[in-house]
């Protein structure tokens, strides 16, 4: 007699069919609603139309959100570049015993919650009259999105032949030549890695714009927060489905430039 076997391969298939239903059903429900040609969100559709569209790229304050969140995301994620980058090379540098309670520090706002940091953020920067200032939600989106570049940058680093440093320096390369030549190129890739990320925490953030941001900063985020409560329209998910774009966007860049960095790891 042949032993029964358990079909666990079809089974297993099955869950991760059902997981995979369960987290996209929300999303294919959203995208045909921005194509409604009704004001309201009812299914099924009374006709196709672009008009929620046409509102909100066609200007007015949907389209200015837009651009408060890319030039807030921009500054934001240009800062956090520069100071993970540092801080992933300075925690690297050294091995003091107190190193693991700095980076732990250092990636707090990656665990506490973000409530936590946007009170913390606006007591912090209230007294500085940078409250309502583009200034100040850039430092605030900065806070969160550190965190996203040290570490890719830090695993880059660990990973990263400390013997080729050692050539160079014995070739008479000076550190900052080193560091030009040998060091940055090969954490290249995970600082823009670190980028996408940093970049997709500030476009997403809704709890610090609701705190430290002004009428003037107004992020898209936010806009469609006040949005929730005022009156829902189809614009909501027009501009809802503009973001799942942009968002499956940036998570294919980062897909690409990770499948770059292991053909590079291997061809060395």
């Amino acid at each position: 007699m042949q032993r029964f076997k358990f079909p666990w391969k079809p089974i297993y298939w099955l869950l991760c069919a059902c997981v995979l239903v369960f987290l996209l059903a929300p999303i294919a429900a959203i995208i045909p609603l921005s194509f409604s040609s009704g004001s309201f969100l009812t299914y099924p559709l009374p006709g196709l139309s672009l008009r929620w569209y046409q509102e909100v790229l066609g200007g007015g304050k949907w389209l200015t959100a837009l651009g408060n969140s890319l030039y807030v995301g921009a500054f934001a994620t240009a800062c956090s570049v520069l100071l993970g980058t540092l801080a992933a090379l300075g925690l690297m540098r050294h091995k003091a015993w107190w190193i693991e309670a700095l980076k732990l520090v250092v990636l707090s706002p990656m665990i506490v919650p973000v409530i936590l940091i946007a009170v913390a953020s606006y007591f912090f920067l209230a007294p500085l009259s940078l409250t309502s200032t583009y200034s100040g939600l850039i430092i605030a989106h900065t806070v969160i999105a550190v965190p996203f570049v040290v570490v890719p940058v830090l695993t880059a680093l660990e990973l990263l032949d400390p013997n080729l440093a050692r050539a160079a320096a014995a070739c008479g390369a000076v550190p900052r030549v080193t560091f030009l030549r040998v060091t940055l190129p090969s954490i290249m890739p995970a600082m823009a890695s670190g980028a996408l990320f940093a970049f997709a925490a500030s476009f997403d953030d809704v709890v610090i714009a609701l705190l430290i941001a002004g009428p003037d900063q107004r992020t898209l985020p936010r806009e469609m927060f006040s949005g929730l409560r005022d009156s829902m329209t189809p614009a909501l998910t027009a501009v809802a489905t503009i973001m799942i774009i942009f968002s499956t966007t940036l998570f294919l860049l980062m897909q690409m430039l990770q499948r770059r960095t292991r053909r590079a790891a291997k061809a060395k």
